[in-house]
């Protein structure tokens, strides 16, 4: 079978197709997309209803690349609220991916609500690709497959997630009915691009209001109910000669919440976002202070190399309660104990507390985030913190940094070349990133370095 391989995003910010898979509980979604996905970031267990909260991954097959999302499963029920939205997730998730793949039970046979989800996915006018699993071996595929086209769909085609048969075929029809990829267009230096914003958090902390404040007028859905922002809305504004793209999401709540389930693709969506945003806002309730979602969220942001700056909205609930503002900045120090470089900034959506401030801060860390250097200033920095500060003995051998050069910005990305790179410890790597921060006024975006062998003469290229 083709290498199937989960690449890493470290520098990637576009937009990637999404493909969804969808199903009944307990039909081997999770299976499939760890199989997909090469890894086990879904969690497999015969439970049905295991998959509470999404899973996404970007996925590349034949150089194609797309984002690949696993659900919760879909099941009829017995009409209740619940089930009727979780109709309604159905819907919202067909029409926000490309192609979707329904995934059938091959042991079980056709049961009610897969009958109901074909006719959802028929009525969508969506690629579709109907999967039978659990068909181990070929012989098996004779006797399970033909009562599935009792569907009435043109075919069937059959896999095994747990052993991979058949994962090649259904991934090349999937990466053949993906759209044609945007082309690469050159910047024009005389139109730059504009900066964008994402502004993340969990709902109800003011994020839309937040950002119809800053255009001045009511641009935005404003609610005091949670989670009325369903999707990602995309608003430009110029301001002093330069353009800015203002990104409003979805709320992303707590894992484990029942509703959870009824809004997971808000939630894909709003993290979706941070593929193509530069800078990541996570806007915080400053009333009800940090909580382990927040902490969440901003790891979102880091794991993709976005700026992130956090945003302590509703200060004006604690302008005038000095304790309860050193508690809340005594939270988010121990938060973002992880991202330290991340500005903390205090606003009002509602009284416009420190808004004035804001732009002129997003322009500091967009600067940052954007910087370009020269590999003889690297190199002079390098050395001086082997000097200061040489790596420590691996296995008896003494580590050797020979130089280093920036391959990448959004956010600043540095190669440097070792003569055993697995023996440098995290902490040292650590120290490098802190001394080439200080060194080049990095002190409020991401930077990072990564270790490389360096070629040694007479090896081919």
């Amino acid at each position: 079978m083709k290498k199937t391989n989960r690449q890493p995003e470290t520098f990637s910010s576009g937009y990637l197709p999404l493909v969804a898979l969808v199903g009944r509980p307990n039909v081997g979604k999770s299976s499939l997309f760890n199989r997909i996905a090469g890894s086990r970031k879904a969690i497999v267990d015969p439970t049905p209803g295991v998959t509470r909260d999404r899973h996404f991954a970007k996925v590349t097959w034949n150089e194609r690349s797309f984002m690949l999302i696993d659900t919760g499963g879909l099941e009829s029920g017995d009409g209740s609220e619940i089930n009727r939205l979780i109709q309604e997730q159905t819907r919202q998730a067909v029409a926000e991916a490309e192609v979707v793949l329904l995934l059938l039970d091959g042991r079980e046979g056709i049961l009610p609500d897969d009958r109901e989800v074909v006719e959802i996915l028929r009525r969508s006018g969506k690629k579709v690709h109907y999967l039978v699993n659990k068909i181990d071996a070929p012989e098996q595929a004779a006797k399970l497959l033909p009562p599935f086209y009792e569907l009435g769909v043109a075919e069937i085609l059959p896999l095994s997630a747990a052993h991979g048969l058949g994962l090649s075929e259904v991934l090349d029809r999937v990466i053949a009915d993906l759209p044609p990829p945007e082309p690469e267009v050159a910047p024009d230096p005389d139109t730059p691009a504009p900066i964008r914003m994402a502004f993340i958090g969990r709902p109800n902390v003011g994020k839309s209001s937040l950002i119809n404040r800053l255009l001045g007028e009511e641009r935005m859905v404003v609610s005091n109910l949670p989670g009325t922002t369903r999707d990602s809305v995309d608003t430009e504004l110029q301001r002093q000669g330069k353009k800015y793209l203002l990104i409003d999401t979805a709320g992303i709540r707590r894992k484990g919440k029942v509703s959870e389930r009824v809004e997971k693709f808000s939630v894909v969506r709003a993290l979706h976002t941070l593929e193509r945003c530069d800078l990541a806002l996570i806007v915080i309730d400053a009333e009800e202070g940090v909580t382990e979602q927040d902490t969440k969220i901003i790891g979102y942001g880091l794991e993709r190399g976005r700026a992130c700056l956090i945003l302590l909205n509703k200060w004006d609930l604690i302008q005038n309660d000095r304790k309860r503002q050193q508690h809340l900045l005594d939270e988010v120090e121990r938060a973002v104990h992880f991202a330290g470089f991340a500005p903390v900034h205090k606003v009002s959506a509602l009284t416009g507390i420190g808004v004035g401030k804001l732009f002129p801060l997003i322009d500091k860390v967009y600067e940052q985030y954007s910087r370009k250097f020269g590999t003889p200033r690297l190199n002079r920095i390098l050395q001086e913190a082997v000097e200061a500060h040489p790596p420590s003995l691996h296995k008896g051998r003494r580590i050797k940094l020979y130089y280093v050069t920036q391959i990448a910005s959004q956010p600043p990305t540095l190669i440097v070349f070792a003569n055993d790179p697995k023996g440098i410890h995290f902490s040292y790597s650590r120290f490098l990133v802190n001394r080439f921060r200080e060194a080049l006024g990095m002190d409020q975006v991401p930077l990072r370095i990564f270790f490389r062998q360096r070629q040694r003469r007479g090896e081919p290229g």
